[in-house]
């Protein structure tokens, strides 16, 4: 994922957080907001209780090529994604499934309005 397709500075986490248009399951958490970029960004947060650096490095390191694979980032959309600790009780794959059938679930929802 290109940075220039990150959320990064901590007032646009919680700009997108506040407005509290949000998705969950079991393994995450999906805010989203609209944006005037041109292209969409994706923001990732891993709490500290999930684990250790190196741990959250490889819980964003493998989330990073999830979205990669899932999301579009030709929309002008802000998705921020908090990891939940159901997360270490699976595998990548299952993982990375239950990530697509939540960008789909925020996908219809936009579709609907």
């Amino acid at each position: 994922m290109k940075k220039e397709f990150r959320v990064k500075r901590n007032e646009d986490f919680s700009k997108i957080i506040a407005r509290k248009k949000s998705f969950a399951n079991s393994c995450f958490i999906i805010y989203k907001d609209e944006n005037q970029i041109g292209h969409g960004r994706v923001g990732i947060s891993v709490s500290k209780k999930l684990g250790n650096a190196v741990t959250r490095n490889k819980i964003k390191r493998q989330l990073r090529m999830m979205i990669q694979e899932c999301f579009h980032f030709d929309e002008e959309v802000d998705y921020i994604v908090i990891v939940r600790k159901n997360f270490l009780n699976h595998t990548y794959i299952e993982n990375k499934k239950e990530l697509e059938y939540l960008y789909k679930k925020v996908k219809r929802k936009e579709i609907s309005k």
